[in-house]
Formats: structure tokens, sequence, C-alpha cells
């Protein structure tokens, strides 16, 4: 595995010096859903920091059985709103929120909790049915409402782009979402500064660093094909 964790660092580096880019500003996040307590330790033993859970009851086992370790974890899932007060405080950084109606139930359980929770806002950039996240159409304002939120630190902006086996047509969806994040900076908005994007995995993650991911969300390439 570190072989593996190692390459992808590489590669992350290579791909930002290419463009420009500083390499340090782009962090892996290992997707380490369905994986085994044994595989992550693996994988924290082989570099990763950070490690990215999309289940909420497997999360807390986790976090929880390997709280001797020193990473970060980060929620990259779909998280209900029901779920939320579990998420809340157990990670660093929720990427998929999704609705307004998300962000008042973070919120809510962070001022519980006296903590303020960094989360990033999910966009569906390719308008579709099946995917999760805020259109675009109505991203302004729903950034000025967002904002009035005080247990909430809104970072950034994630998504998922449609598959292709070409990756090179994900491009348009990953400019599309750096895009975003300098129209809602440019509009002023207190209390919001988007400085992040999370955006790209396996097939794909080279174009998303290319196109500004700060971000790159990788599990095929860490831990293999899930069952």
């Amino acid at each position: 595995m570190k072989n593996k964790i190692d390459t992808i660092k590489k590669t992350i580096k290579k791909t930002a010096v290419e463009c420009n880019r500083d390499p340090l500003l782009i962090h892996l996040v290992a997707a380490s859903k369905t994986m085994s307590k044994e595989k992550v330790i693996h994988a924290i033993d082989a570099g990763a920091a950070i490690l990215g859970e999309s289940y909420i009851n497997e999360a807390r086992e986790k976090t929880d059985a390997l709280k001797a370790y020193n990473v970060s974890w980060h929620f990259i899932g779909h998280l209900q709103s029901n779920k939320a007060k579990y998420a809340v405080g157990l990670f660093d950084l929720i990427h998929s929120v999704d609705s307004m109606k998300l962000v008042k139930e973070i919120d809510k359980q962070a001022k519980k909790k006296k903590i303020i929770q960094e989360i990033l806002i999910q966009v569906n950039i390719s308008n579709e049915v099946t995917k999760s996240g805020i259109d675009l159409t109505s991203s302004t304002n729903f950034f000025k409402e967002a904002a009035l939120f005080k247990n909430v630190c809104i970072k950034g902006l994630m998504t998922m782009p449609p598959f292709f086996d070409d990756s090179e047509k994900c491009r348009p969806f990953f400019k599309a979402l750096n895009k975003l994040k300098d129209t809602i900076n440019s509009k002023n908005i207190p209390n919001i500064t988007l400085t992040e994007l999370s955006m790209g995995m396996t097939n794909d993650y080279k174009i998303a660093i290319q196109e500004g991911a700060t971000y790159i969300r990788i599990g095929t390439a860490i831990f293999g094909q899930r069952k």
C-alpha cells in the first residue's frame, strides 16, 4: 500500500508543479469507506493523513478504535439530516452538505456542542437527478442564507461529475466548480470566503488538480476495487 500512496503523492506533486500550483495546497483524502480497521491502519502507516468515510455508524466505530492515530477524519458520503448530530464534531470536515436543511441541522448540533463545524457545500454541477447537491442557478442566494449561521464555517465546494471512461470529459465540470468558487467570492458575502475544492477521484484526479482541486478523494487506487 505504501507504494500506491507514494505514487499518488508523486503524481499530485508533478501535476501541481506542471500547472504552476503549490503541491502543499492539494490534500489526499484516502476514501476508506467499507474498508476494515486493519486496512485503514495499513493506509495510515503507509502515509495516509486524511481518511474519508461515507457511513456514520461505520465511521463512529473506526474513529473510536483508531483514536490513538494522529489523522484527520472527513465525511465524504451523503449525510442525512437525522445523522448530523453524530457527524458534527466527529469529522474535521464534512464535504457533502447538499441542502439548506442540512446546513441548519449541522449548525444546530454544532451550537449544542459549542463548536464551529467546517463544511463544504456539494454542488450538483451536472444537474443529474441521481446526484445530490445545490443547484448552480440558486447558489448565490444559498450562500447568502448559509452565511447567517454562526456555528458552521463554509470552507469551499464539492462535486462529483458524471462517470466517463475518458476522464478528459470531466474537465468542464471541474472548471465550472472552480468558476463558481470565484463567482461566490466576488459577491463579497459576509462570512463567506471559499478556498477549498473537493473534486477528483481515482480516474480523474489529475484533471481535477489542473482545474483547482484542493482535496482529491482516492479509494480504488489505494485500497483496490470494493467488493
